[in-house]
């Protein structure tokens, strides 16, 4: 997403700090950080991290001051919409990042072949999806059942759920959780 690049970016500039000044804070070699800043890869939660406690200031510091900024338009492009999980195996693209007291979380998802979440987790929250795409085995408690494109499902997120691609193919679901839990 564009803004998480720029947003980094004037950070250090206000902290007069040069990428490779800030590249020896952080342990993140000075082409990593350029790259991020110029929107060409998406940071890791542990390499952003380290980034902005080099910069002195925390990862709900840095997204309340992006969240906190009123978009200039309702309307996101398909870059705008930051990576929150691993392009490699599942990926949590987020939509409205920006957007002032978000109530809901509204993610496009992909899942690799044979991708899972893992063991069964809980939270409080709802969760509502369509598959778009692919198969996917979504257990929730003790129910268990294989959705293809067009099927739903909608969810009390306090029961213990997972997630898995049983598709030979990457299977995607658009999906909605809220409270947002990012």
């Amino acid at each position: 997403m564009s803004q998480i690049g720029a947003h980094l970016r004037e950070l250090r500039r206000r902290r007069h700090l040069g990428i490779r000044e800030l590249a020896v804070r952080s342990g993140i070699s000075h082409s990593t950080i350029s790259l991020i800043e110029r929107d060409r890869i998406s940071p890791s939660v542990d390499t952003l991290s380290a980034i902005l406690d080099a910069l002195g200031t925390t990862l709900t510091g840095f997204f309340s001051g992006l969240m906190s900024s009123v978009p200039s338009s309702p309307f996101y492009s398909a870059r705008d919409c930051i990576e929150i999980g691993n392009n490699g195996s599942i990926s949590y693209r987020m939509l409205g990042v920006n957007f002032p007291n978000r109530s809901i979380l509204m993610l496009h998802e992909t899942y690799a072949p044979g991708a899972d979440t893992g063991e069964a987790f809980s939270h409080q929250a709802q969760e509502a999806g369509f598959v778009m795409s692919g198969a996917v085995e979504i257990t929730v408690g003790n129910d268990r059942r294989v959705l293809k494109p067009g099927d739903g499902y909608y969810f009390d997120s306090r029961l213990p759920h997972r997630f898995r691609n049983v598709s030979g193919e990457p299977s995607q679901i658009v999906s909605a959780v809220t409270p947002p839990t990012y």
